[in-house]
């Protein structure tokens, strides 16, 4: 077991003034109260903290707001929002998120003030975010029972008709490592004249990057750790010595003008060595930079990360690469990606891998669940008014498509959560 999975002892628990400290900060302070009417309107009436909590001050005007949302079966259609100057309660009324032609949407009414709403409390997001969709590599190659190969063929071509601009289609590895996808060749084949979207395949090393090259792949992606171990268990050498083998890769894409996309594992924790210390990141993220790399995806690949672990980590790596040039890659294994997610935003990042129905997870990475969902993901950022170009409905529906395939339900619980309304309308 990992430092990272150990239980805390009697020692570890915080003290009685640390505990008191943290009381000052109470999660109820900022809390919704109300009643909830069921299946109808719910009222949830802004409250104002204490002194030591921030969002007093910064939400005064909103102290006294109240929302409300209504529920019906049938569409999506808002009613319009109003300010009862009277009481105070700005009251926006939106109908159920299920349409009659299963299109869903987490938009709120009026996209304007709903963005500047989440503006003053979320700084500095995004008006896009680029998803990088990553489902049919990363979130098939651990899947023991192989999947055909016509039925990843169709997998990414759904994901293509939802708008997605960039797919991860497959990776050059070699087959004794990772048995789910020996039909590399064959899946590229198939979808490499698909039109507006990007497909970056993986490649190990040069070997790779050649047969990847010559199956028809236009963008290849390398991969890197920052632990040691991780970096010996899943590519068989050091971190020193794979960087030598990715400089050689990165020089034949150049003289071919293949573009190269980089990924570092274990950003946050190791399944061996523990807690990774931001500086090894760094380094390994400013050396993929350095040799080529156009964007640069920080992976946080057993799911450990925290906004307080990320934060650190991010800031380390943005002091030698540009902000512009990194993505943020997270598994969903503390249930953490979401709020890791809306920090990354925050600090200036617009590129989030995601997998569709949260498939994934690392055969070398015990414990590691799968990654986020494509469909959660999107269905925050269109809540807070952030542009995808992404089609919500078709995105279930190849989610749909491949959980059926597997014989279990989606990893998403956006999914789920419709798909229990859908069956109880």
């Amino acid at each position: 077991m990992s430092s990272l999975e150990q239980p805390l002892g009697l020692e570890k628990l915080p003290s009685l003034s640390t505990i008191e400290r943290l009381n000052s900060f109470r999660s109820t302070s900022c809390s919704p109260r109300g009643v909830d009417g069921g299946m109808g309107e719910c009222w949830i009436e802004g409250r104002s903290s204490g002194s030591s909590n921030s969002c007093s001050e910064d939400f005064e005007e909103y102290r006294r707001e109240s929302f409300t949302w209504s529920r019906t079966q049938n569409d999506i259609s808002c009613r319009s929002s109003c300010l009862d100057h009277s009481n105070g309660r700005y009251r926006i009324e939106c109908d159920s998120l299920y349409l009659p032609n299963h299109q869903y949407d987490s938009y709120g009414n009026n996209g304007r003030d709903i963005k500047d709403i989440v503006h003053k409390v979320c700084k500095g997001l995004p008006d896009y975010v680029k998803i990088v969709e990553v489902g049919p590599r990363d979130g098939l190659q651990n899947e023991k029972i192989v999947v055909p190969t016509a039925v990843k063929v169709e997998l990414i071509r759904r994901l293509v008709s939802t708008g997605l601009s960039v797919i991860e289609a497959t990776s050059f590895v070699s087959p004794k490592w990772v048995p789910q996808l020996a039909d590399a060749k064959d899946v590229m084949k198939a979808v490499k004249n698909l039109e507006a979207v990007k497909l970056p395949v993986l490649t190990p090393n040069l070997k790779g990057f050649e047969a990847a090259v010559a199956a028809g792949a236009r963008e290849v992606a390398i991969f890197a750790s920052a632990s040691e171990a991780f970096s010996k268990l899943n590519i068989n050498c050091s971190i020193a010595e794979s960087l030598a083998r990715y400089r050689v890769v990165a020089e034949a894409a150049r003289k071919l003008s293949v573009p190269i996309r980089g990924y570092i594992s274990c950003v946050v924790g190791c399944p061996d060595e523990g807690a990774i210390p931001p500086s090894k990141v760094a380094y390994v993220a400013k050396e993929l930079y350095e040799m080529g790399c156009y964007e640069i995806s920080l992976a946080d690949t057993i799911g450990v990360g925290t906004p307080g672990t990320v934060l650190p980590m991010l800031e380390a790596v943005m002091a030698f690469v540009p902000v512009e040039n990194l993505a943020v890659h997270f598994h969903d294994t503390y249930g953490q990606a979401l709020p890791n997610i809306l920090m990354s935003l925050q600090m200036g990042i617009n590129v989030v891998d995601s997998s569709t129905a949260g498939l994934g997870g690392c055969p070398y990475a015990k414990g590691a669940s799968g990654n986020v969902a494509t469909e959660d993901v999107v269905y925050m950022l269109h809540g807070l008014g952030i542009k995808t170009n992404v089609d919500l409905g078709k995105l279930l529906s190849a989610g749909e498509y491949i959980s059926k395939h597997l014989g279990r339900p989606s990893g998403s619980k956006t999914a789920i959560a419709l798909s229990r309304f859908t069956a109880s309308a």
